[in-house]
């Protein structure tokens, strides 16, 4: 309650405070733009006065503002690839607000240069370091495995991020585990945005606006994650008519219904709409029939995804979108009798357009929660993991003549519930409640060729008395018009640990645990001060425009982790005074660890017309260190090629032809040295070791020395699109995943001496129709 009381406080403040920045003499425009046959935004299109340097671009709400605009008459302009240009006549006097609502309609032929102004302009007046933009149209752009485009798929080929897997792979991006990802939908927080099976996210690409994907150096807005940030918007449902999308696949199906609760119309008047989204897996069954020379007994992997959103327009443009969700998964794979999780919540988001100032409000408060359990063939303890909690923030932009200030508040409040058996059968528990609370502050500065951003971000982890002051800095300067240099950095923390190791390969159990209280108190010969994890970030870029379609990207980029968490794999004693001599590596349920991640990435891209290629080649580094031993995590990959092709042909462009190849050198395993009796004395002292059988037991070589075979996979989709009336389109793609068939490694069971490798060719064949 304290916490919820200082965030009012603080609240009020900055809402009136920021009142009293909008007082000025110069004039200023903003409000939204929209598509106008569906009511949707329109994202990253160029707003300006014709004929002066003043313009905006529209952010992902379809908002733009242009400040300290002298009095006098003006031509407003927009101009968006596949639309017609909007010209407006506007009059402004001294010291006017003037709020617009403007409406783009789709033009009778392709005016081909417009979104390469507008891609120009986003390079020079943009740092974006380490953050990539993905949209629905370049998430179908790679081939869609199962006949279904997902976000999943696309992370893959994104310069910096390594994927274990097929079959409970993750993603794991420029050194940083999965915890360490931040994921936000809608601005609520997601624990677990990938399925068991690693082809496919939670996510329907269909309800997709935008998602924002910082691999490091991320700003003073994002906080409680060392990694990475994934921010990804949906879009509101159609405003004008009834519509949505029917698929079916050999891997699962999906249905998609939207439309408006009250029209939009263009007559300053507000609106409302609705979309809901439902997509469920049937592998385990279609598998038996299509793809049993994989396993006779199925694919065994099942679940269900369920989105749903209704969006307020008032007549300003501001709005509330109220949502909530449900995703679930369940697999029972090679000796896990029982594994699933359960993933539900809901919350509110708001745009506020304040009528006498040039600033924007953007608030969220959303509820979360996850659950996961596993029961291992063979054992009778369970192991349960759960988390739920709330994210309540408050954001002000405020937009002047050469830049933005930003500034906002953070609550967040968590619940974890963790039960856990080791390998040596010691049984490690938590139940913990945990707030944070935070305030971030930056300022964009574009002066010259130089565009500047600082910001600082505060945040308390008030349940662990720990209080961590971030600084972070961005910057980018536009040498030439064909070559940018930039740069990003900061300071970040969290408090959540993963509740499995790090040194696990093989892990589909994935709970989470707050900052744990039994962990050791010295790492490497000094006291542990706080119970944060925490790394600092360096990444150095440089932008080519080597054509007029063919860019080139290059970042270095070095992560320090000066501390991190992990589960103790090697506990065997309680902790307890009976064994007070022993040594906290050997009966604390956590340890302390420390490491960096460097490397460099490279992506080519050229985008012109009906093909678009891309090739991405990441170079990188991972080291752990855990105050006894260097190591590799096993996710440490020295090289890591992805190479895209997407071609559109056809008279009418109604055929698409998709190709995605990965290269990848092989990840770090530990090598076994030998066998043993292991004597379990199940009778103590009574027990006798002379004719008592014991279990096999392993001699291990030390950790992560060997390295595994090189991976590679082709990937294809073929595309035929049927226009069946005005609204109406048929699709019918026909794909393969591994066309080859290559045998990569997934594990090798020690104990049977057995190889289990990758998912082999799996062709696939969908239809889908959008109405």
């Amino acid at each position: 309650m304290k916490s919820i009381r200082l965030f009012l406080g603080i609240t009020l403040i900055l809402f009136f405070g920021s009142a009293n920045l909008g007082i000025a003499q110069n004039a200023s425009i903003k409000g939204f733009v929209y598509e106008k046959e569906s009511g949707e935004p329109v994202i990253f299109t160029n707003v300006y006065l014709y004929k002066t340097n003043m313009g905006a671009t529209t952010d992902v709400n379809g908002f733009f503002a242009i400040p300290s605009i002298p009095a006098g008459n003006y031509t407003l302009m927009v101009t968006y690839l596949g639309y017609d240009t909007l010209r407006m006549e506007v009059e402004l006097a001294k010291g006017q607000q003037m709020i617009q609502k403007l409406y783009l309609s789709k033009a009778a032929y392709d005016i081909k240069g417009v979104d390469v102004v507008a891609e120009s302009q986003e390079k020079t007046n943009e740092i974006r370091t380490s953050v990539i933009t993905v949209t629905p149209k370049k998430i179908t752009q790679i081939p869609t495995i199962g006949g279904t485009p997902d976000l999943a798929q696309y992370l893959q080929v994104m310069p910096g991020v390594i994927f274990t897997g097929d079959q409970g792979g993750q993603l794991y991006i420029r050194g940083g585990s999965p915890v360490q990802n931040k994921v936000l939908l809608d601005g609520m927080l997601i624990y677990n945005p990938f399925h068991s099976i690693g082809l496919f996210s939670v996510f329907d690409t269909d309800i997709l606006r935008n998602a924002d994907i910082y691999t490091g150096g991320f700003g003073a807005e994002y906080g409680g994650r060392i990694s990475s940030v994934m921010d990804i918007t949906t879009r509101d449902g159609n405003k004008k008519r009834y519509c949505g999308k029917v698929d079916a696949n050999t891997f699962g199906a999906k249905v998609l219904f939207e439309g408006p609760i009250s029209k939009q119309k263009e007559d300053g008047k507000g609106s409302a709409s609705f979309i809901v989204s439902v997509k469920d897996s049937y592998l385990k069954e279609s598998s038996k029939l299509l793809y049993k020379y994989i396993d006779t007994a199925g694919l065994p992997y099942n679940y269900m995804d369920i989105y749903s959103k209704i969006s307020i327009n008032s007549p300003s443009g501001s709005k509330v979108n109220l949502f909530g969700f449900r995703f679930d998964d369940k697999v029972n794979y090679r000796g896990i009798s029982d594994f699933k999780w359960v993933s539900y919540g809901g919350g509110i988001n708001f745009v506020v357009l304040p009528t006498k100032a040039s600033m924007l409000i953007e608030g969220t408060a959303a509820y979360s929660t996850y659950g996961i359990s596993l029961l291992v063939d063979g054992s009778e303890n369970e192991r349960k993991s759960s988390i739920d909690g709330f994210n309540i923030g408050l954001d002000f932009t405020y937009f002047t003549k050469k830049g933005e200030l930003q500034y906002g508040i953070e609550v967040l409040g968590f619940q974890t519930d963790y039960l856990f058996y080791n390998t040596e059968g010691h049984q490690i528990t938590q139940d913990e409640s945990t707030t944070e609370f935070a305030l971030y502050l930056k300022y964009k500065l574009v002066t010259g060729k130089w565009i500047i951003e600082p910001g600082v971000r505060a945040h308390e982890y008030a349940s662990l008395s720990n209080f961590s002051l971030e600084p972070r800095l961005s910057m980018k300067y536009n040498a030439a018009k064909w070559f940018r240099v930039k740069f990003a950095g900061g300071m970040y923390s969290q408090n959540l640990i993963s509740a499995v190791s790090d040194r696990d390969v093989v892990n589909l159990f994935y709970g989470f645990v707050s900052g744990p209280d039994n962990l050791q108190d010295e790492f490497d010969g000094r006291a542990v001060r706080h119970k944060l994890q925490k790394a600092d970030h360096l990444i150095l870029g440089m932008e080519f425009d080597l054509w007029k379609h063919l860019t080139l990207n290059i970042e270095g980029y070095y992560k320090y982790f000066s501390q991190l968490t992990n589960l103790n794999r090697n506990k065997v004693y309680d902790d307890t005074g009976e064994y007070s001599d022993v040594p906290d590596a050997l009966k604390k349920d956590f340890v302390i660890e420390k490491g960096d991640a460097e490397g460099l990435d490279v992506t080519l891209k050229y985008d012109y017309r009906q093909l678009y290629l891309w090739a991405v080649y990441s170079y990188g580094f991972i080291h752990r260190y855990d105050g006894i031993e260097e190591y590799f995590p096993h996710y440490d990959r020295r090289h890591n090629v992805n190479l895209v092709a997407s071609w559109t042909f056809g008279k009418n462009l109604n055929w698409e032809l998709n190709g995605r190849w990965n290269l990848g050198s092989g990840f770090p395993f530990t090598q076994t040295q030998g066998f043993y009796e292991n004597i379990t004395f199940a009778d103590g002292i009574n027990t006798d070791y002379t004719t008592a059988n014991g279990d096999m037991g392993i001699v291990y070589a030390p950790i992560n020395q060997g390295r595994l075979p090189y991976y590679h996979r082709l990937d294809v989709t073929l595309k035929r699109r049927f226009e069946v009336g005005p609204n109406s389109t048929l699709e019918v793609n026909l794909g393969a995943t591994n066309v080859y068939s290559r045998k990569n490694i997934f594990y090798f069971d020690r104990i049977t001496y057995k190889r289990i490798d990758q998912l082999p060719i799996m062709p696939s064949l969908g239809v889908s129709w959008k109405f």
